[in-house]
């Protein structure tokens, strides 16, 4: 099996100067291309390098979509042709000529696109979710974004593409909290995956949860949800105990979301814990930058169940 050589070097010079966009409402986004004549996008902090394809040796018995293994550095990685995945099938069989290694959910993995081309800049509020979820690939888009010459980038759900090739991720037993009826979780995240293991994990822990989809949702409802207690005499953390957010969201960040809340005396004494898929020192920095009380990396069923256990449990 084959060492990788990176190439694109330049792609990733400034990576540790990207924590100033911590709390920017702005992201970076590696385009790429899947030969379809669209534009995809994947978040820079989710890839570790791009390389020209390298030898690629098979192994049976792996899931639709993996072509095979490589060896990175002395570590066996699969590599995914995201167009197979995404069921593109219209695609030339070709796997492509470049290879992204990305790195989210504790998973290195190596994406095959037909080429890369660049890092932009894009501002959350100019990302949308999609409209639609009509054809097999935009089952795997997260959020769809303009650039500024009018290209119509769609940006990839890595979590779904993880889930979709190797499973979910299984939530075990988890033990409940005592009292747990009474305690409130406030969660935003897009991933509809996401999502789904979030609330299997807060049912088990036997609290209340209420959650948003993106980081804008989120702040409208929190926002609603203070005025009303202050209306009523009470203070929100009544109603709210936790809030949980996700990191990359359409519209509004979590970094921008958390910076709003903590800045806010209605929200003063309660905590704010990011759950994401970019576990980084990088990104547990930014979050730290803006407020994050803890920073819990997806998707570990017990790690997040532990992470809120001790934070319901205060004062009770």
């Amino acid at each position: 099996m084959s060492e990788v050589n990176s190439t694109h070097s330049g792609l990733f010079d400034s990576v540790d100067a990207r924590t100033s966009l911590a709390g920017s409402n702005r992201m970076e986004i590696l385009l790429f291309s899947l030969g379809t004549g669209e534009t995809f996008g994947i978040n820079v902090f989710k890839v570790r390098e791009v390389s020209a394809t390298p030898f690629i040796t098979p192994s049976p018995n792996m899931p639709a979509g993996v072509e095979g293994l490589i060896s990175l550095r002395g570590n066996v990685i699969p590599v995914l042709s995201l167009a197979k995945i995404m069921g593109l099938a219209h695609v030339d069989a070709e796997l492509g000529g470049s290879m992204m290694v990305t790195e989210y959910s504790k998973r290195t993995l190596g994406f095959l696109v037909h080429d890369v081309d660049r890092i932009v800049r894009v501002e959350w509020d100019r990302v949308r979710a999609p409209d639609n979820v009509s054809s097999h690939g935009n089952n795997y888009i997260t959020a769809i974004t303009e650039l500024e010459d009018g290209t119509l980038v769609s940006i990839v759900d890595v979590e779904t593409v993880l889930a979709a090739t190797f499973g979910e991720a299984v939530v075990g037993a988890i033990h409940p909290i005592h009292g747990g009826h009474n305690r409130n979780v406030f969660f935003v995240d897009d991933s509809t995956v996401a999502r789904r293991k979030i609330s299997e994990v807060l049912d088990k822990l036997g609290v209340k949860h209420k959650h948003a989809v993106n980081g804008l949702e989120a702040w409208n409802r929190l926002d609603n949800m203070a005025t009303h207690a202050e209306q009523t005499g009470r203070h929100v953390g009544e109603e709210v105990d936790v809030i949980l957010v996700d990191a990359e969201m359409p519209e509004m960040d979590g970094y921008v979301l958390t910076r709003r809340i903590k800045t806010d005396a209605r929200f003063e004494g309660i905590p704010v814990v990011m759950h994401s898929s970019l576990s980084s020192q990088a990104n547990r920095a930014m979050g730290k930058q803006v407020g994050v009380d803890v920073y819990v990396a997806k998707f570990d069923a017990d790690a997040l169940a532990e992470t809120l256990r001790p934070l319901l449990a205060r004062g009770h």
